[in-house]
């Protein structure tokens, strides 16, 4: 497999946190000879937050996710999460197979089955073949091990070209806190309330409401600002764990609140990077909307758009598209007000081309590899950024075979 021009020069050096350990391994879930399911496991008073999907068929390891949240954190948990196959749209078959892996590995680690969460990404409507799993979860159990995060990365990923981390560590009151994190995703990425698989630790102690308010709110400005191809996967799963390992409380801390929203970024950016047959990493960044939720409703119309998309993957500076995305957006516009810029040359002014628009120059500037869409609607204050990447011929190369 190629991996993404986008993508960073190598996986980066994450940081042992302290109450986890992670274990990978080849299951032969869909693919042989590659590792395809891991285990983390986490101390006693880990606190869980969540963020899911929230498409009408989502998958049964995330309806049982939701279930669980907010459980009592004074005994330990694990994650176990699969790839090669979703468990989505798979009917009481994939609930009892969510339930054969929870209880198996409740009853391999001594974590109470309410506390343990499953994930499944792959393929949909195929029946997930957990046997497999299970014959594994004593081997997964028994390889824990503290710097084995890198080999859960791998393990998750599904038609990514590069596994996905990132880590920050901070002082709090003098006292070091540690953030470590890992995703997936390449397609199938327009999140909803959530992100593709996004799985992060920390050491900090946070009460799980905290965590959770903290957690909800990162997101909506970090995976909801993401668009790869504008479909919502049915197993969208962000999950953060913090341990307490550091005996530090960071509720309120705004040195920890910026440092995990830093790596939530990341991670979502390395999304965008990674998206099927990306060429280019694109910033459509809206200003002067009616209000923030219309910019939203703007930004998200220009990066879906496939007229938009392959405009870009063609070097083509073709701003009419913008416009178009604009006006189908719904968001309140006035025609005569909107100008656009591609990065600092602005291409169209106060309703119409600018005056001193010049095609070569921009014609130039969309040959580089990160690009900045910008809009301004004159009419208010709202504003949004949102991520999204090229829509190549190679998108339909991975999409067109992906099942067989």
């Amino acid at each position: 497999m190629t991996v993404s021009p986008l993508a960073p020069p190598r996986f980066p050096d994450l940081p042992e946190i302290g109450g986890v350990t992670f274990a990978a391994t080849a299951a032969g879930i869909k693919y042989q000879g590659r590792a395809d399911v891991m285990l983390a496991v986490l101390a006693p008073g880990t606190s869980v937050a969540g963020v899911f999907t929230r498409s009408v068929t989502r998958a049964a390891p995330v309806l049982d996710c939701q279930k669980k949240l907010g459980g009592d954190p004074s005994g330990s948990a694990a994650i176990l999460v699969n790839s090669g196959n979703s468990n989505a749209f798979t009917g009481a078959h994939g609930t009892g197979s969510v339930q054969a892996v929870t209880q198996s590995v409740a009853a391999s680690t001594g974590v109470a089955v309410e506390r343990v969460f499953t994930a499944s990404t792959g393929v949909i409507g195929e029946p997930l073949p957990h046997d497999r799993i299970l014959a594994k979860i004593a081997e997964l159990n028994d390889a824990q091990s503290g710097d084995a995060i890198s080999k859960a990365a791998h393990a998750i990923m599904t038609t990514d070209t590069f596994a996905k981390g990132s880590s920050a560590t901070i002082k709090v009151d003098g006292r070091r806190v540690k953030i470590a994190g890992i995703a997936k995703g390449s397609g199938m990425i327009a999140p909803d309330m959530a992100t593709m698989l996004v799985y992060i630790f920390t050491d900090a102690k946070m009460d799980q409401g905290d965590l959770q308010t903290l957690v909800s709110d990162l997101n909506a400005k970090t995976f909801n600002c993401i668009t790869v191809d504008s479909d919502t996967s049915t197993s969208d799963t962000l999950m953060v764990a913090a341990t307490g390992a550091s005996g530090v409380d960071v509720a309120g801390n705004t040195d920890f609140t910026d440092a995990l929203h830093n790596v939530m970024l990341d991670l979502a950016h390395q999304v965008v990077r990674d998206g099927e047959g990306a060429t280019k990493f694109v910033t459509v960044q809206v200003s002067g909307a009616k209000d923030d939720a219309d910019a939203h409703k703007v930004a998200l119309s220009i990066a879906n758009s496939p007229l938009v998309k392959t405009a870009i993957a063609g070097e083509d500076a073709n701003w009419g598209r913008i416009v178009m995305a604009v006006g189908k957006s719904g968001a309140v516009a006035d025609r005569d007000r909107l100008s656009i810029r591609f990065g600092d040359i602005t291409v169209a002014q106060d309703g119409w081309r600018a005056p001193d628009y010049s095609e070569d120059a921009a014609s130039a500037y969309m040959k580089n590899a990160e690009l900045e869409v910008g809009v301004d609607l004159g009419i208010g204050d709202g504003q949004s950024i949102v991520w999204t990447c090229d829509l190549t011929h190679g998108y339909i190369s991975i999409n067109a075979d992906y099942r067989s």
